[in-house]
């Protein structure tokens, strides 16, 4: 996120795409709901679905899956043409040569093409855009109904795009700000967890940043990229012999469930690390079990860049241990080097991992142990008497000047065709998380929703001969899956959704592992099916 929580609240204009806050983000949802109510902030909701923000919305589009871009391509059309472009923030801020670009790809956009494409009447795309253009202070909200496609990496440089060209980039209560959906994924991001990075979004294949993280450890992996988890699995038994799998349930999350299962039969050896024997880890070699976020210490950082510390309330049991622990005690088992500088595996608590962390990671620096008492800092805090950072951008972009990256709207990898006439998207629910590791082990959560289901468009429904309840089956080109049938006109005439929560009937099974080719993100949010009762 560019900026901070709070500062949600403070937005004149407050634009969510692709991100069913009300469920997945319930807190964050409460902001935006008391801006509206309390300060008379205007509310824009693009989404598929009907959510639990769209009859709070001044202006609710539900588009097309997949159609993001040409969404706004669309409402960049209008805000250029109206003349509602920050001017004096764009000659300022960004290469100049970048906005002629973007002007030319979003001249062919006019709101009728781009009503064409995503099947919303172009006054509503015209008339969102002249809320948000129009705005003094427009803060823009997204999640993984804008990152899982094919064009994941196009639609997330689009919702830059529109931000930069109304200014609303580098102020408060501005910004554009994706919703992490666990409670550490930004802090794993931020510290070596993605392939091509070092912590702190180092880069591998700088050699600067190599030399450093060589002369601190004594030894670090060659200087490239490495796999993403899908292009594990596609490398399962073929180049990879054994995968070390900690706090992920790969065989209810990953795309084309199937294949996956298939690629795991063969590896020579798999270790999964996790609190709960998963169905994952029901299929493993060795089981390592680690412990959740109540019996250890340590630190999160959360969605706005937030390190706070957490703190062990409860010892815990049988074997388990924290994940520092387990992993710092297979590298020695696997004749782990001792570090020049440092002292290798030998970590006698998180404060000392900290320590390291500091001295390597400058977003980082100034995030000391001594200073995350009451509500933590915001990297980036690179000394030891910085504040942290509320907002990102202040005066100047991180690299210098912003530079537009325009995108041509590209379709989805799988559309519907008479074979498999409708089209799937996937996502969560309110009472349960992810796929249900801890919280369908809960009585107050189950109580409230325990069962997968189908939604389906009433014209949808009555063409099937299929009413609310009636058991169906749900087929793909890769698998299938039975489950309860909900009738309703949450979802669009032509598009179902299943959440992806129930083992049961595993929604993966469904979708494919099309990748987007920069972010290498699968395409959870479009796939074809067929329904049909049983």
């Amino acid at each position: 996120m560019t900026n901070a929580i709070d500062e949600i609240y403070g937005a004149d204009v407050i634009f969510i795409i692709g991100s069913n806050t009300h469920e997945q983000h319930p807190l964050i949802a409460r902001r935006v709901v008391r801006a509206v109510r309390e300060r008379g902030a205007r509310l824009i909701v693009a989404d598929p679905r009907a959510i639990g923000l769209s009859d709070l919305a001044d202006v609710f589009i539900r588009h097309r899956p997949g159609t993001d871009v040409a969404l706004l391509n669309g409402m960049m059309h209008v805000i250029l043409h109206e003349g509602a472009a920050d001017e004096a923030f764009i000659a300022g801020r960004v290469e100049p040569d970048s906005y002629e670009a973007l002007k030319a790809v979003v001249a062919n956009y006019p709101p009728e093409r781009a009503a064409e494409i995503t099947r919303v009447p172009a006054g509503e795309i015209r008339r969102a855009a002249q809320i948000y253009g129009q705005a003094d202070k427009a803060t823009l909200l997204y999640a993984m109904g804008i990152t899982q496609h094919t064009t994941g990496t196009d639609n997330v440089t689009t919702v830059a795009n529109l931000a930069m060209l109304t200014g609303n980039v580098g102020r408060e209560n501005t910004g554009v700000n994706p919703l992490r959906g666990q409670n550490n994924v930004q802090g794993a991001c931020d510290l070596g967890g993605l392939p091509n990075v070092y912590p702190g979004y180092q880069r591998v294949t700088d050699e600067a940043v190599h030399i450093k993280f060589a002369r601190a450890w004594g030894h670090v992996p060659p200087p490239r990229v490495g796999l993403t988890i899908p292009e594990m699995v596609d490398a399962a038994g073929d180049g990879i012999r054994g995968l070390f799998i900690v706090a992920e349930n790969s065989l209810l999350s990953d795309p084309d469930v199937n294949h996956v299962r298939a690629a795991f039969e063969r590896l020579g050896f798999l270790v999964v690390q996790d609190i709960f024997l998963t169905e994952t880890a029901q299929t493993a070699d060795v089981v390592l079990p680690g412990a959740s976020f109540a019996e250890k210490d340590g630190t999160f950082t959360n969605t706005e860049r937030r390190v706070q510390r957490v703190r062990k309330a409860v010892e815990p049991p049988g074997e388990a241990r924290a994940d520092w622990e387990i992993v710092c005690q297979v590298g020695e088992r696997l004749g782990g080097w001792k570090a020049q500088e440092l002292d290798g595996w030998d970590y006698g608590s998180p404060a000392e991992i900290m320590e390291e962390m500091v001295t390597l990671t400058p977003i980082y620096g100034g995030v000391a142990y001594g200073r995350l008492e009451g509500r933590g800092l915001q990297w980036p805090c690179p000394t030891a008497d910085h504040p942290g950072t509320p907002y990102l951008h202040k005066d100047r972009f991180a690299g210098g000047r912003g530079r537009f990256v325009p995108a041509e709207y590209r379709p989805p990898a799988e559309e519907p065709d008479d074979d498999y006439p409708l089209l799937l998207t996937t996502g969560r629910v309110l009472f349960h998380y992810h796929t249900g590791t801890m919280t369908r082990r809960s009585p107050t959560l189950t109580a409230q929703g325990n069962e997968a289901f189908v939604d389906i468009h009433p014209d949808d429904a009555a063409q099937l001969g299929v009413t609310c309840g009636d058991r169906v089956r749900v087929r793909s080109r890769r698998g299938e899956v039975e489950l309860a049938a909900r009738v309703t006109g949450t979802v669009p005439p032509g598009v179902v959704f299943i959440p992806f929560h129930f083992a049961e009937a595993p929604a993966n099974v469904l979708t494919h592992a099309a990748l987007d080719p920069t972010a290498k993100i699968p395409e959870y949010k479009v796939c074809a099916v067929q329904v049909a009762r049983v």
